[in-house]
């Protein structure tokens, strides 16, 4: 499998500190938006923990496959698949020992939003508000759904449009690492054609820069690096309201 990546992080106009953090992994072809919350540098913290833990598993148990994994391989699962799964849990659980272990560490957490490139398939794996989208045949399509109080009234409620743009508790998430001892991690797997491209991405991206501005970008702009910018500069002309952290990756060959 041959992969082009892109990647990058941004502060954004309004914030005065950036908690967001990203992984690039190319020779795990593992790519990961984190996207922190918490009082002071907390959040900052927590979206550090998670990637430098999801990134130390897969050098573990790239050395050792038998290494004693922490949590129990569900046996529906494939290697691949529960690899990814038990990395953010153990991410999780490294970000609650913290929060209890120092006081100004209390409450926090941070989403999660990666994508592993693996036996001719993307595993995606995600909690919280940030997002993976998949442009195919120049179409765009989001892959995850957001654990978020919003997702939720407009599952339970049907919202309208002028409610959706209304809702006064758009950042609010239901589920995030950190949260609890123990974290539930949607994972997905999707068969790869070449020619695809992925989008990890915080929602300093997403809240800021339409699905339209986004395929519209990805689809006129061949150079990975430049679509990043060009996605970040978008976010930050509407407003840059919250940080920004954006990756693509793009299957070039299986």
């Amino acid at each position: 499998m041959e992969i082009t990546a892109a990647g990058k992080t941004n502060v954004g106009i309004k914030r005065s500190r950036n908690e967001d953090n990203l992984l690039q992994m190319p020779e795990e072809n593992l790519f990961t938006v984190a996207d922190g919350m918490g009082g002071h540098s907390s959040g900052e913290v927590a979206s550090q923990i998670a990637v430098e833990g999801i990134a130390n598993f897969f050098k573990a148990t790239r050395q050792d496959e038998d290494i004693t994994w922490p949590y129990k391989m569900d046996k529906n699962r494939s290697y691949e698949e529960n690899r990814f799964i038990m990395s953010v849990k153990l991410a999780n659980l490294r970000i609650f020992e913290a929060s209890k272990r120092e006081a100004r560490y209390r409450g926090m957490g941070t989403t999660i939003a990666g994508m592993n490139f693996a036996g001719g398939d993307a595993l995606v794996a995600h909690v919280g508000d940030s997002r993976v989208y998949r442009v195919r045949d120049g179409q765009l399509t989001q892959l995850t759904e957001d654990h978020s109080l919003l997702n939720d009234y407009i599952k339970a409620k049907k919202l309208t449009p002028d409610e959706i743009a209304n809702f006064p508790h758009k950042n609010v998430i239901v589920r995030a690492l950190g949260m609890k001892e123990t974290v539930l991690v949607d994972l997905s797997r999707y068969p790869l054609q070449a020619g695809d491209i992925f989008v990890s991405c915080s929602d300093g991206l997403n809240g800021m820069v339409t699905d339209e501005e986004l395929l519209a970008t990805i689809n006129t702009t061949p150079d990975l690096n430049q679509a990043v910018n060009t996605l970040i500069d978008k976010a930050n002309a509407a407003g840059g309201v919250d940080n920004i952290t954006v990756i693509i990756v793009k299957i070039d060959s299986l």
